[in-house]
């Protein structure tokens, strides 16, 4: 794998986590951007998503890793932004895949729904795996928002969203 920046980032209750995925980050010989929290006080989680996502938007960070209680919370905020492709994992089936179909550039752990054993598992598929491209092109292409424009609340349409099929 060539080397990448990888963001990291979690609420209060993924400190522990982040502190041990950095860990192994830094052990495969990746540049590690910790963007906080670094505290078991109560914060936000959509504060840390959007450091996050701006990180890899700015291109300060390739991908991400987010951790939360659960994930959703994180997964929710994270996938507002049409240039991300935030996966919510559970197993070390759903990182390879989120990888290999989606393309995903987040993945997603919730500290308080998986073991840390599974996370690193997770991180490591999700690190190691490639897309694969192909058919899966388009419908990356499209949920990436290149194939799809909002109506603004002004009535102003930028383009026509697609036809269902």
């Amino acid at each position: 794998m060539a080397a990448k920046v990888i963001a990291i980032a979690s609420d209060h209750s993924g400190v522990d986590f982040k502190e041990t995925l950095k860990g192994a980050l830094v052990e495969v010989g990746l540049q590690v951007l910790d963007l906080g929290t670094n505290s078991h006080e109560s914060v936000d989680y959509p504060d840390f998503a959007e450091a996050l996502t701006s990180a890899i938007g700015e291109g300060t960070a390739d991908w991400g890793v987010l951790i939360c209680g659960t994930g959703i919370g994180m997964s929710i905020a994270a996938n507002r932004k049409p240039f991300i492709r935030a996966a919510l994992c559970h197993s070390v089936t759903d990182a390879r895949l989120s990888r290999q179909h989606n393309n995903a550039n987040v993945l997603i752990l919730g500290a308080r729904t998986l073991g840390i054993e599974i996370a690193r598992d997770c991180l490591g598929a999700f690190l190691d795996t490639e897309f694969e491209g192909g058919r899966h092109q388009r419908r990356v292409d499209k949920m990436s928002g290149l194939d799809i424009q909002i109506e603004r609340k002004d009535n102003e349409t930028v383009q026509e969203a697609p036809k269902p099929h």
